[in-house]
């Protein structure tokens, strides 16, 4: 089974640093990290999205992770399986 978690987090000024710290946390459980927000010559924006694909069997680790980011205020987790 592929496990993908997305998160938007809608404030990265204030929540990039916690966000970042919980993902370095659980580097070992993720397999691929693709992060995406606006950028332009004239915009950057403040919000950004972040997709996981976590290694198969980190269940328990995964699901800890993914309560922990769920605690920060603008950060918004959804998960999708295969």
């Amino acid at each position: 089974m592929k496990k993908i978690i997305g998160i938007q987090v809608g404030n990265r000024e204030s929540e990039a640093l916690k966000v970042q710290e919980l993902l370095t946390k659980n580097g070992c459980i993720i397999k691929t990290r693709l992060g995406l927000h606006e950028s332009s010559d004239d915009l950057c924006s403040t919000s950004g999205l972040i997709i996981l694909e976590f290694l198969s069997g980190s269940d328990t680790e995964s699901e800890i992770l993914e309560k922990e980011l769920s605690t920060l205020s603008s950060v918004v987790v959804r998960k999708m399986e295969f």
